[in-house]
C-alpha cells in the first residue's frame, strides 16, 4: 500500500512539475533588427526584447526560452498555444483577437516615420503619388495600407528593418517607411551630414506584451510582474541602455 501511495505520489509530481518548471516561451521575429533584438547565428543575444523578457522570467523564476520564427507565423503560433508570451504588439495589429490572451500593460511607445536622406525636401506620407517606399515584407502599415492596396503607392519590401534603411541609405529608393527607435540606432555611428531623417510623422502606437491565459501559464503573475517592472521603472532603463 505504500509502495501505491508513493508511485501515485510521483506519477502526480512528474505531471505537474514539467507545466510550472519549464521555460516561459517567447516569440522572436525573425525579422526584427537592433535594438529590438539582435540575433546571433539565429539565436537572440541581446536588445530591447532579449532584456525584457529575460526580465519577466527571471522575476517568476523562471528561463526566457526565445523561440525565433517569421512573423507571419507568430499569429497562427499564438492561436495554437505553441507561444506563452508574445511583445512587439499592439491591439489593432491582431488579424483575430484572442480570447484566451490578455494584454500587459505598455512597456514602450512605437512612432511611425517616413524617413529620407538628408537632401530629399520635406514631404507627407498621404502626399506622395507613385513612389516606391521602403517597407519590411510582413509588416502591416495602416498608414499607408489602403495607398498601397490601391497602387497609389508601390511596397519595396526588405527582409528586416535595418535592411530598408541601408536601402535608403544607398540611393536605391527615395522614401521608406520605419520607427524612430530603428532610425536613431542606424544613424548612431553615421556622419552627421550622412544621417537618414524623418521628414514625416503619422502614427505612435504603444506597445505590449500579450500572454497566453490558459492553466500552464501563470499569466496572472507575469501580467503583475509588468506592471511591478512598470512602477519600479525597469522599462525605462531597458529602453535608456539602447539610445
Amino acid at each position: 500500500m505504500r509502495a501505491l501511495s508513493v508511485a501515485v505520489s510521483l506519477l502526480f509530481f512528474s505531471v505537474l512539475t514539467p507545466a510550472a518548471e519549464r521555460p516561459l516561451r517567447f516569440s522572436v521575429s525573425d525579422s526584427s533588427t537592433m535594438p529590438m533584438i539582435h540575433l546571433e547565428n539565429g539565436l537572440p543575444t541581446d536588445g530591447i526584447l532579449h532584456d525584457l523578457h529575460r526580465r519577466i522570467a527571471e522575476k517568476l523564476g523562471r528561463k526566457a526560452e526565445q523561440l525565433v520564427m517569421s512573423r507571419t507565423r507568430i499569429q497562427p503560433l499564438l492561436a495554437e498555444g505553441a507561444v506563452d508570451v508574445s511583445c512587439y504588439m499592439n491591439p489593432a495589429w491582431l488579424a483575430v483577437d484572442h480570447a484566451s490572451y490578455r494584454w500587459s500593460v505598455p512597456f514602450m511607445t512605437q512612432r511611425s516615420i517616413l524617413v529620407a536622406r538628408p537632401e530629399t525636401p520635406p514631404a507627407k506620407l498621404s502626399s506622395l503619388r507613385g513612389r516606391r517606399v521602403g517597407t519590411v515584407l510582413g509588416f502591416f502599415y495602416p498608414e499607408a495600407d489602403a495607398s498601397f492596396r490601391d497602387g497609389t503607392l508601390i511596397r519595396d519590401d526588405a527582409r528586416t528593418e535595418h535592411l530598408v534603411l541601408e536601402k535608403l541609405a544607398a540611393g536605391r529608393e527615395r522614401y521608406a517607411i520605419s520607427t524612430q527607435v530603428a532610425l536613431d540606432w542606424f544613424n548612431r555611428d553615421r556622419p552627421v551630414d550622412r544621417r537618414l531623417k524623418a521628414i514625416d510623422r503619422f502614427s505612435e502606437s504603444s506597445i505590449h506584451c500579450i500572454v497566453r491565459d490558459e492553466t500552464d501559464v501563470p499569466a496572472r503573475e507575469i501580467l503583475e510582474a509588468m506592471q511591478q517592472m512598470q512602477h519600479d521603472g525597469e522599462f525605462e532603463a531597458i529602453l535608456a541602455k539602447y539610445r
